[in-house]
């Protein structure tokens, strides 16, 4: 091997070093979600109109100087106003008061019952994925007996029980509708033991709780965020049509659910009183579609940059 002349080789300075140096940043796993849900303009929409209506639900009825249960029979079906902003019904009660309280029972008995619905359906689901055998094949059973017996029998027994109103909805869809969860869980925990970064990690001795820490939370996530979305939705038409046939939020109490119900009766000579609080359960459920699908995007580890 021949020699190498000295001048070949000239040393770097300190200046040119410091160019060459190649950092990443380490960045937490919920300021990386923060960080892509908010570049996310649909997903920023939909929060705006939901804090929008969380607002306006816990201030809008004093904006009027109506009551959402005063009875007026001088001023009964009257249309969009000045006066009455989103008119009266049939009693004469100011519907755009009505509306704000309602939306302070729909949403939450959504938001709650969708929330309570994810705890119990995640914890099931994962330790039936987790434990498998037995312990998966009893739960699963169970679960499809829930499946099997319709959701309004579940609710006709918690009113013989309890009387109608939001501690029963809350509890019926809490603890009835909590499998659709528990299988979307239990499925993504099946197929994620089998992966090969959960199988290497669990060779090289990785504990359980390591394991749901940083393999199963992150990926289960979005599935869950997504479906906890849909719950809150399906919460606030159950309750819609629980009150339609008489076993939702009574009287003077209201809520969207009964707003809709009072409005179908009256939709062909003043469709205003269904078209209302119809457009606000719509917009509610685009929002939270929006929100949902930004969380998933910005939760979901395949889709980090």
């Amino acid at each position: 091997m021949g020699e190498f002349e000295q001048q070949l080789f000239i040393p770097l300075d300190r200046s040119e070093k410091a160019g060459l140096r190649t950092e990443t940043e380490t960045i937490a796993f919920w300021s990386d979600v923060w960080r892509r849900f908010r570049k996310n303009i649909p997903a920023l929409i939909g929060i705006v109109i939901l804090l929008l209506f969380v607002i306006f639900a816990l201030i809008g009825p004093a904006l009027t100087p109506y009551r959402y249960d005063k009875v007026d029979l001088l001023s009964t079906y009257q249309p969009p106003s000045r006066t009455h902003w989103f008119g009266t019904d049939a009693l004469g009660r100011d519907i755009w008061c009505r509306i704000w309280i309602g939306a302070r029972v729909s949403l939450f008995i959504g938001i709650v019952s969708a929330l309570s619905q994810m705890v119990i359906g995640t914890i099931i689901g994962s330790i039936s994925g987790l434990y498998g055998g037995k312990v998966d094949m009893f739960i699963m059973r169970f679960v499809d007996i829930l499946i099997a017996i319709p959701f309004l029998i579940w609710v006709s027994l918690f009113m013989l029980v309890l009387e109608p109103g939001i501690q029963s909805i809350i509890l019926a869809f809490s603890l009835t509708q909590w499998n659709g969860m528990a299988r979307l869980v239990r499925g993504e925990v099946l197929r994620l033991k089998e992966t090969e970064f959960v199988i290497a990690s669990k060779n090289m001795g990785a504990s359980t709780w390591r394991l749901i820490r940083k393999h199963f939370f992150p990926n289960v996530l979005p599935v869950v965020i997504v479906s906890v979305t849909f719950q809150v939705t399906n919460a606030i038409f159950g309750e819609a049509f629980l009150s339609y046939i008489g076993l939702g939020i009574q009287p003077p109490m209201t809520s969207w659910g009964k707003l809709v119900a009072s409005g179908i009766a009256e939709m062909r000579n003043f469709p205003y009183m269904l078209f209302i609080p119809a457009i606000f359960i719509s917009l509610t459920m685009l929002s939270l579609q929006l929100i949902g699908d930004g969380l998933r995007d910005a939760t979901d580890p395949k889709l980090r940059q």
